[in-house]
């Protein structure tokens, strides 16, 4: 389990494809100083398994779902990328409970600046029938994990939603440097996911998704 704080902004050094898979090596001296094979570190908010782990990097391997349910599957030699740690047992959980568990992807659909922070619209794929998808779990003033971080929501509708990013969000995380049109991995509240289930399993008529 991890907070969606995150711990610092690491680079991918090298990308070896497999078969429906690839193997990826992450520098993060900050993550790997206590890591051991079979660790947690999240990467741009996925929950990944340390395999080799080295004085300043480490290797993990990135199945083919995982592939294709997040931006991992354009990671390439230099992409920065958040890394957080699993949360240990006693420790502040001072963003949300987030799993590293992706459930797709969304795009920034517009940056707008002010004085002391920055409103970030991202929009989210609808099914292929038609249906609002992703965003049927995303509910104003509720967490969010955009890449791997903690955000609260500040506007949501059936097509995407928007949040505010502080200024250290800005300069301690990936998101200060996104651009419109680049994509980010998104996790809704596990929370909601269990009442749908829940409502579905009672009889109540849930539209169909992703």
């Amino acid at each position: 389990m991890f907070t969606g704080i995150v711990e610092e902004v690491g680079e991918i050094v090298d990308v070896t494809p497999l078969a429906d898979s690839a193997r990826l090596r992450i520098r993060g001296p900050l993550v790997v100083s206590d890591a051991r094979p079979g660790d947690s570190i999240a990467v741009n908010g996925v929950c990944l398994t340390v395999v080799d782990p080295a004085p300043d990097s480490f290797a993990v391997d990135v199945m083919g779902e995982t592939l294709r349910r997040s931006s991992l599957a354009d990671a390439a030699a230099g992409t920065p990328v958040n890394l957080e740690r699993a949360l240990a047992a006693g420790a502040r959980l001072g963003g949300h409970i987030v799993q590293g568990h992706v459930d797709g992807t969304a795009t920034v659909a517009a940056v707008e600046a002010s004085e002391h922070w920055t409103a970030v619209r991202f929009t989210t794929p609808r099914t292929t029938d038609g249906g609002v998808g992703i965003a049927r779990y995303v509910v104003e003033k509720g967490s969010i994990a955009v890449d791997g971080v903690s955000l609260t929501v500040t506007e949501v509708d059936d097509d995407g939603f928007s949040v505010g990013l502080i200024p250290t969000t800005l300069a301690d995380t990936t998101l200060g440097s996104r651009a419109v049109g680049e994509t980010v991995n998104l996790e809704v509240d596990v929370v909601a996911k269990y009442v749908e289930r829940l409502l579905g399993a009672s009889g109540t008529t849930r539209e169909s998704g992703a």
